[in-house]
């Protein structure tokens, strides 16, 4: 049987924190921004965490077999 790929798009857009927590940066500060408020560009700055629910998907494409 053939050995099970990591999704490739999922290691461009995620990384896993030493808790095996997921990071991933987040979305809205690339184009029309001046219509967006200070508030929300400073908070969507950096890097997140995931919350659980969503993280367990995209876990499975990094580990397929756990």
């Amino acid at each position: 049987m053939p050995k099970i790929k990591t999704k490739s798009s999922a290691k461009k857009r995620f990384r896993l924190t030493a808790r095996g927590k997921v990071r991933f940066n987040s979305a809205g500060l690339s184009h029309m921004l001046r219509r967006r408020s200070q508030k929300m560009k400073r908070t969507n700055r950096g890097t997140q965490i995931m919350a659980a629910a969503d993280a367990k998907t995209v876990k499975r494409h990094f580990l397929p077999n756990a």
